[in-house]
This record gives C-alpha cells, sequence and structure tokens, in this order.
C-alpha cells in the first residue's frame, strides 16, 4: 500500500509540473493520465492518474505551423485594449473582433493588448500567443 501511495504522489507532482508546459505540448487528458497511474501504481495509480489527467488535459492543442505563419505574416490591424490578462486556454472577450484564417476555419486571430492571439473562434479561447 505504501508503494501505491508513493507512486501516486510521483504521478501527481509529474502531471502538475506538466501544466508549466502546457502551452507548448498536448495534453492525452484523463486517458493518458489513467495509463500512465495503471502502469506505475496498477488499479489505484489508474484512477489517480485519471483524475490529475482530467485537470491537466483540458490543456490546448498548438495549432498547425502554417496557421501561426500566416499569423505572423499578416499587416497588424486596429489593436484591441482589455482589462484582463491575456492567457492560452481563457477567452478573450466576445467584443474583441475576429479575423478568420482562411485556409483553416479552426482558428482566427487578432491583436489584443499589443499581442497578437491565435482563437478558437467558436470559443473564443486563446489557443496561442505569437510570439
Amino acid at each position: 500500500m505504501r508503494k501505491i501511495i508513493i507512486a501516486s504522489t510521483a504521478i501527481l507532482a509529474s502531471v502538475f509540473a506538466a501544466t508549466a508546459n502546457a502551452q507548448n505540448s498536448t495534453v492525452n487528458g484523463a486517458a493518458g493520465g489513467a495509463v500512465t497511474g495503471a502502469i506505475v501504481g496498477g488499479p489505484v495509480g489508474a484512477a489517480v492518474g485519471g483524475v490529475a489527467g482530467a485537470i491537466v488535459g483540458t490543456a490546448i492543442d498548438p495549432p498547425p505551423r502554417e496557421v501561426v505563419t500566416y499569423v505572423q505574416e499578416q499587416p497588424v490591424s486596429a489593436p484591441v485594449r482589455v482589462q484582463q490578462q491575456v492567457v492560452v486556454g481563457k477567452p478573450i472577450p466576445e467584443t474583441v473582433v475576429l479575423t478568420p484564417v482562411p485556409s483553416n476555419e479552426h482558428y482566427a486571430y487578432a491583436v489584443v493588448n499589443d499581442q497578437r492571439v491565435i482563437v478558437d473562434p467558436r470559443t473564443h479561447t486563446v489557443v496561442q500567443i505569437v510570439e
């Protein structure tokens, strides 16, 4: 039992450490956490890993490279100022006008608080901040 608790703690620590890297990588969510937990800690590890994976699993996959390149090459449109901080995974206000990416309807972009952001046009969720 002690080994299971130690393994579960290690899994949780690694999963939460991955949140800092979630903007740049794909996270498999509950399924990935459960598989990892099962390998390390058996059935109890699967349960703990599944819960931790579900917490981290809401990370956003980065857009394809051609979308990022397209957004980088576009002239700066009228920048918009919003009170909130622009953060990957968080929505921007619905009042921000988005410009669609012609080659991929799953993405749009805007210049918000002097940052080019790629957004999911259905939810207004920031997918990537273009550096």
